[in-house]
């Protein structure tokens, strides 16, 4: 199978280790690494690979977007807006991995080949990635879901500055990719950066207010999600399993990372990563369908 060409805008956290996971990928091949300083930690690891770089941000893109099928924006909410306008002309499928909320939302194990169909895919956020498929569970298979709030914790370590940089857009996207997928309306979402040392792993924890829940489908369909969340995300894991007191439910889970270029306590950056790889390798699958 021909690999799909593949093109990562942003050198930093995110975009590095994206770049670690596409090296072993059957599917997928960086064909170019953009940023705007050849110095970084990141293009020095790029080019220490042998993949061809360029400081020239967005302009890099253009200029040899001939061989890119695919690019992956590890940006900024900001620059992603300005930087969809030039690739959407150029015809170019993109994951976005900031909150821009410019594409389709996605969360592969609910909705990965209904997206296929767009050329502007949007990850959501780690939070997201890490609580939405659960909340999805619980607007399916419960009555009267009234509330739902998510709270993640992650190493304050593992927040970068683009992270921090896009806290406001971070708490609605993901309070808007809830309410999506869940249809429930009343939502919240809150991080917390947690500074302890040694640093802790990324947990979310989802809580909805129900009346008369069905716990026994609940507990059935989050162990199932579970499992197709693992196929793409290894670390992931229920560490609490549904439970029902004073009125409503609560679920744990933790995100721990692969270790590829990042700590493994970076969970919350591996999950969203090894969401988008996901989607990027169905694309390269069902390339020939992909309407342009």
């Amino acid at each position: 199978m021909k690999k799909l060409r593949v093109a990562i805008l942003g050198s930093g956290n995110i975009g590095t280790d994206l770049l670690i996971k596409i090296e072993r990928s059957e599917f997928l091949e960086c064909v170019l690494f953009v940023g705007r300083n050849l110095s970084s930690p990141g293009m020095a690891k790029a080019i220490a690979l042998g993949i061809q770089v360029s400081d020239e941000s967005i302009n890099g893109i253009v200029k040899n977007s001939e061989g890119i099928d695919l690019v992956f924006d590890a940006t900024s909410a900001k620059d992603a807006k300005a930087h969809w306008k030039i690739l959407d002309k150029l015809g170019k499928i993109v994951i976005d991995m900031t909150p821009a909320k410019l594409g389709v939302f996605c969360i592969p194990a609910v909705n990965l080949k209904e997206v296929l169909e767009h050329r502007n895919v949007n990850m959501i956020t780690c939070g997201g990635q890490a609580s939405i498929p659960i909340a999805y569970v619980i607007g399916k298979t419960q009555k009267n879901v009234n509330y739902i709030e998510v709270v993640s914790s992650i190493a304050s370590r593992s927040a970068g500055p683009a992270t921090r940089l896009n806290l406001d857009e971070y708490i609605d996207t993901t309070e808007n990719g809830i309410k999506h997928f869940s249809k429930v309306p009343n939502t919240k979402a809150i991080l917390n950066l947690n500074p302890a040392d040694p640093c802790i792993d990324m947990q979310t924890t989802i809580f909805a207010q129900v009346e008369n829940p069905d716990m026994e489908t609940l507990i059935q369909e989050v162990d199932l999600m579970v499992k197709k969340i693992q196929q793409y995300v290894p670390g992931y894991s229920l560490i609490v399993p549904p439970i029902y007191e004073n009125g409503r439910i609560a679920i744990m889970v933790k995100a721990q990372g692969l270790g590829d270029y990042l700590p493994k306590y970076a969970g919350n950056l591996d999950i969203i990563n090894c969401a988008a790889i996901a989607v990027a390798e169905q694309y390269s699958k069902n390339f020939n369908t992909i309407k342009q």
